[in-house]
């Protein structure tokens, strides 16, 4: 796949979760578009759906790692602390979604 075509599987993913998942902070939510979230997580899905191994254990994983700064910068939560179980569900629901649109 080209870099322009890989690109634009990218965008595609992040719009799909951009509206579809959220982050739940004191009971607000903040979907991950809104945040500017959803297309760093899609790099990083992507491979993962390109490979066709998407699992919750490994989405769960990437999760646990991307980082949040919050406060400025003075602390970062991970976006697996900052997304509940429901917005988990519908993340791997919006990318076999993806998936499927394939």
């Amino acid at each position: 796949m080209s870099d322009a075509s890989t690109a634009r599987a990218i965008e595609s993913l992040a719009a799909t979760i951009g509206d579809k998942v959220y982050l739940d902070v004191a009971k607000w939510h903040l979907y991950l578009g809104d945040a500017k979230l959803h297309t760093p997580l899609a790099e990083k899905l992507y491979p993962l759906v390109a490979g066709d191994k998407v699992t919750e254990s490994t989405v769960t994983d990437i999760l646990t790692s991307t980082s949040v700064a919050i406060g400025g910068g003075q602390k970062t939560v991970t976006l697996a602390d900052l997304i509940p179980p429901a917005g988990k569900a519908d993340l791997l629901e919006a990318i076999a979604d993806y998936q499927r649109d394939l």
